[in-house]
């Protein structure tokens, strides 16, 4: 099993669901990436709308969520498409400064960072937000 295990995280990539799915949490998501013929939900945790952080992955399993860096990156899912509430923000942030901790020289970036994708989720500067709220 060593090669599903992250030697190193270099990301921490902050993701969205798709709103045509209607998504509402973890579940639901490894439901749909099961349907992609994947091993189960591509992400270590979902922020589902009212703040509740739910968990996806274990953190030591190579996730499934941006192509080309999934063996050394954690991803988090906000449900939602571009619309998200305060407690998945206050959620986020919490989650963040705890990765944080645990993985210091991992370097927060949204999915659409990525050259290797066209998506755009999750549809917010991520960046910005990190420096807004004194997280990074």
């Amino acid at each position: 099993m060593k090669d599903n295990l992250i030697m190193q995280v270099k990301y921490i990539v902050i993701h969205c669901s798709d709103d045509k799915f209607k998504l509402r949490n973890a579940f639901d998501i490894h439901k749909l990436h099961l349907s992609f013929g994947w091993d189960g939900i591509g992400y270590h945790r979902v922020i589902k709308r009212n703040g509740v952080i739910e968990h996806g992955r274990p953190e030591f399993w190579i996730g499934a969520h941006v192509y080309g860096n999934n063996d050394n990156s954690l991803g988090i899912c906000l449900i939602g498409k571009d619309k998200f509430t305060k407690n998945q923000f206050l959620s986020l942030k919490k989650l963040i400064i705890k990765w944080k901790k645990k993985y210091p020289d991992a370097e927060i970036l949204g999915h659409s960072s990525f050259s290797n994708t066209k998506k755009t989720c999750p549809n917010f500067d991520v960046k910005s937000w990190l420096k807004k709220t004194g997280v990074s």
